[in-house]
């Protein structure tokens, strides 16, 4: 990449290719000037050195970013912020600088997009505290990255960077407007745009200084786990979890964050045969519902304990997915073996992230999956039409002679 006048911003060109690399990894839709990084790669030499010349004189604006509601439970949507290939990289170059800043100083309890932690973590954390601690405060805090607060946020990254280019090009990825699917421009002085490369990091920052470094000073007893807003604390008795609920929501209202009246809980951690007459006995937590199970110890004895498993919402959403599959449609003209290469990546995520607790709710998804074969194989066989008891035994046949065809097959979840 040519450098040929100095610059006023010392921005590497190293980074630059650095940042691009990152961005395609991730792959990701096109934006509002509809470049994908086909595109993009197209002049690709020529496009690094635009946003390198342009970052490095100050030249650089963001464009527009694409709004697009995604579904979120109920009649809710969640709104999605989709920056262009170039702001991709643009932003990742502002990070690559700005993470190894922020990460020390942050949280030993905030998992959510660091390098090293995941969601996972935060749920085994979060299962161990709950044996400890009989109450937790369930905090959800309303759209967040709606009504982050610019001047907020811009003050908490002047804290820990003077660094002149970085300031400016993050307050004008802030101010940049939003465009909507359908044309329309939308001003903006709060929020940000969740689905861009930067948005994690700032959101990470913002509530390091509005929750977790305010919870270290003021109640260093008291633990919690926070993956972006959500976020789960430990508390002793009923008593203490009003009180630092109470707390908490003053401090997220001097930050311009409000708890949803609704959404936010204070949960007795029902642990053994002690009863309660507490009606919130379960909250749910990164896609794992909270709540007394029966289990059995490692000496065989049957016990009831407050342990996570995959939660409903998970559970539909995995169903939608399946249905999206569209078998018994689209893929009639697939054999077994093509099933199995587009579905077993599918059930790897799901026993990767939900089968590490309470595994026999996820074998439920997977018989669900079988069954979801039987119908496609009365579709895709004329001899199997309208015979689902011929489909379960043809299907268990191959199940014998081919057990590591489909994921759940490997594990004796047959047909």
């Amino acid at each position: 990449m040519r450098t040929d006048k100095p610059k006023p911003y010392n921005i590497a060109p190293q980074a630059i290719k650095e940042a691009y690399r990152r961005v395609k990894a991730n792959r990701g839709v096109a934006g509002v000037d509809k470049q994908t990084i086909k595109d993009f790669d197209k002049d690709l030499k020529g496009n690094l050195y635009k946003i390198w010349n342009r970052m490095s004189s100050g030249s650089y604006m963001p464009s527009p970013v694409l709004q697009v509601e995604i579904p979120k439970g109920k009649n809710e949507v969640r709104k999605l912020g989709i920056p262009t290939i170039a702001d991709r990289i643009a932003q990742m170059v502002v990070k690559l600088y700005l993470e190894p800043v922020l990460e020390p100083k942050f949280h030993e309890d905030s998992y959510g997009y660091r390098p090293g932690r995941s969601a996972l973590d935060a749920v085994r954390k979060a299962t161990k505290r709950c044996w400890k601690h009989q109450w937790v405060i369930d905090l959800d805090i309303r759209r967040f990255f709606d009504t982050l607060d610019h001047d907020l946020l811009m003050k908490a990254v002047r804290h820990h960077t003077s660094n002149p280019w970085i300031l400016l090009y993050v307050e004008r990825w802030l101010k940049a407007p939003v465009q909507t699917q359908e044309g329309d421009k939308i001003e903006r002085d709060i929020g940000s745009p969740q689905g861009s490369v930067i948005s994690p990091l700032l959101a990470n920052l913002f509530m390091h200084h509005a929750f977790d470094d305010w919870m270290r000073r003021n109640f260093p007893s008291i633990p919690f786990e926070r993956y972006a807003d959500d976020i789960v604390v430990h508390c002793k008795s009923k008593k203490q979890s009003q009180l630092i609920l109470n707390r908490i929501r003053v401090r997220l209202q001097e930050c311009c964050l409000e708890l949803h009246p609704q959404k936010t809980k204070i949960v007795y951690c029902l642990n053994g045969k002690r009863q309660c007459d507490e009606t919130q006995i379960q909250f749910d937590f990164l896609g794992f519902t909270f709540r007394p199970r029966s289990a059995v110890s490692r000496k065989g004895k049957h016990f009831v304990g407050f342990l996570p498993g995959i939660s409903r919402k998970s559970r539909n959403k995995i169903h939608e997915k399946m249905r999206s599959w569209k078998l018994t449609t689209h893929r009639l003209g697939y054999d077994l073996n093509q099933l199995a290469r587009f579905i077993n990546p599918y059930i790897r995520g799901w026993l990767n992230y939900y089968g590490g607790f309470y595994r026999q709710k996820v074998r439920l998804i997977l018989d669900d999956v079988n069954r979801l074969l039987m119908r496609w194989a009365k579709k895709r066989y004329k001899r199997l039409k309208g015979r689902r008891h011929k489909a379960e035994m043809w299907l268990r046949r191959i199940s014998k002679r081919d057990p590591e065809l489909f994921v759940m097959w490997s594990m004796n979840v047959c047909p």
